[in-house]
């Protein structure tokens, strides 16, 4: 009778963990393309976008946040033309 419960708890934690580090992992590549569709195809660019990706994250800048902060990340790139 406890080996059932056992099992179902189990189970359930298994799940809920999975569906936890699944939402990370997807979180993760969604701000990762986020930072690079801001950079183009300029190999620098994406580097520093990446850079300040991870600075951002250093931060704890909010969700709602990124988006704003990363663009003007992008726009005080040092190789920007003025």
């Amino acid at each position: 009778m406890y080996l059932e419960y056992f099992i179902i708890a189990v189970a359930t934690l298994s799940g809920l963990y999975f569906h936890w580090w699944l939402m990370v992992r997807i979180r993760r590549w969604s701000n990762r393309d986020l930072a690079l569709s801001m950079a183009g195809e300029d190999q620098a660019k994406r580097d520093y976008m990446l850079e300040q990706l991870a600075r951002a994250q250093r931060e704890k800048v909010g969700r709602r946040e990124l988006e704003a902060w990363l663009q003007r990340a992008a726009q005080a790139y040092p190789g920007n033309s003025s």
